[in-house]
């Protein structure tokens, strides 16, 4: 099997309404970032398959020989891109020395790695040695979506090296685009690492990973907003750790223990969300005037008073609310919460060097 190098990469995210509402059926609204991740895949004569993690400090190699071991007598079991394979799950988490119960990001990235790795070249009969180095400019555990942006470039370069979907660029190009059949591929096949990674994830973030832009999400099915106006969002990163697995399994217990109280919620988040997306084609469609703006600041304001409500707040978050809109600015979550960073929407009359001193250092000292 002949692997070519290649070079891959995809953004990171941040949501704008819907989140832990979407797990649950409702409609999210999410917008990839200028932050990405990089991915280079390269074929060794080693007999061994490397991946190389700088921004987490690993460096692992296993023998493609111990791998072959891993997978079934028929190869043809593997390769399915709609459900997990458990038992390749399990096996993996053997080798690794990780229990059922570990979630810290190494680890989970790790069998990521392997399940994509293993699952593509199942079917090839041939494991081939090679290393994949991947860095990024997206914080992990800060709700951006840099598992996902981790995961769309392990699909879209394992594809690629495995001619399951076609290498397109020639040393005339420097980027290429797939059609839509291999763009969807390598969004399944994401999907499964962030499963592994996240449990029960919604599908968003290796949905605008794999497409970019501004995506509608609902039960599935993705819809590019092709003509929506330029918002400006100041990113805060609280720096507070949280993990989305952990996050959303306590919307689910809540669900569960309170349903006539949060499933109200969820449905109050979904109407959030269309509300938000018929305000932005509105500004498209006419000039965006204040009355737009009050209307997007409202809904900031109670989302984030509905994601408090699920339980998925914290009380740096609350700071970051409670800072900006003592200057006039409205803030909320962004992603699975509990930390990780918030948004605050920039009307396009503020002018963010007038009032970014004085406001970084009023968040500075409070977090």
């Amino acid at each position: 099997m002949h692997i070519k190098e290649c070079i891959m990469s995809a953004p990171g995210k941040a949501i704008l309404h819907g989140e832990h509402a979407v797990v649950h059926g409702n409609v999210a609204l999410a917008v990839s970032l200028n932050l990405r991740t990089y991915l280079r895949l390269q074929a060794t004569s080693t007999s061994k398959v490397c991946i190389n993690l700088p921004n987490i400090n690993t460096f692992l190699s296993w023998d493609v020989t111990k791998l072959k071991q891993l997978l079934p007598d028929s190869g043809a079991e593997l390769g399915n891109v709609n459900e997990l394979d458990a038992e390749l799950v399990r096996r993996l988490r053997d080798l690794v020395g990780v229990s059922n119960g570990t979630l810290d990001t190494r680890s989970m990235a790790i069998l990521a790695f392997l399940y994509i790795y293993l699952s593509v070249f199942a079917g090839s009969g041939e494991l081939p040695s090679l290393t994949v180095s991947v860095w990024s400019e997206l914080p992990t555990g800060a709700g951006l979506g840099s598992s996902a942006a981790y995961s769309v470039c392990l699909a879209a370069a394992l594809l690629s090296a495995s001619g399951t979907i076609p290498s397109l660029l020639s040393d005339q190009e420097s980027t290429a685009r797939w059609g839509e059949v291999e763009m969807e591929l390598i969004n399944r096949w994401a999907f499964q690492g962030e499963r592994i990674i996240h449990g029960n994830p919604s599908g968003v973030d290796n949905a605008v990973g794999t497409w970019g832009g501004i995506l509608r999400y609902h039960s599935g099915k993705i819809t590019p907003l092709n003509r929506v106006p330029m918002l400006r969002i100041l990113l805060t990163n609280t720096k507070v750790p949280r993990s989305t697995k952990v996050l959303v399994a306590g919307v689910k217990d809540k669900m569960n223990k309170f349903p006539s109280i949060i499933n109200p919620v969820l449905e109050s988040v979904n109407a959030v969300s269309c509300t938000c997306e018929q305000t932005l084609s509105e500004m498209t469609n006419d000039t965006p005037t204040p009355e737009h703006y009050n209307i997007l600041e409202e809904l900031i304001d109670i989302n984030q008073h509905h994601l408090n409500v699920m339980g998925v707040g914290h009380p740096a978050l609350d700071t970051l609310c409670r800072v900006t809109l003592a200057r006039g600015l409205h803030s909320k979550l962004t992603g699975a919460g509990g930390g990780g960073c918030g948004i605050t929407l920039l009307r396009p009359d503020v002018f963010f060097y007038q009032c970014q001193r004085p406001l970084l250092s009023a968040l500075m000292n409070r977090f």
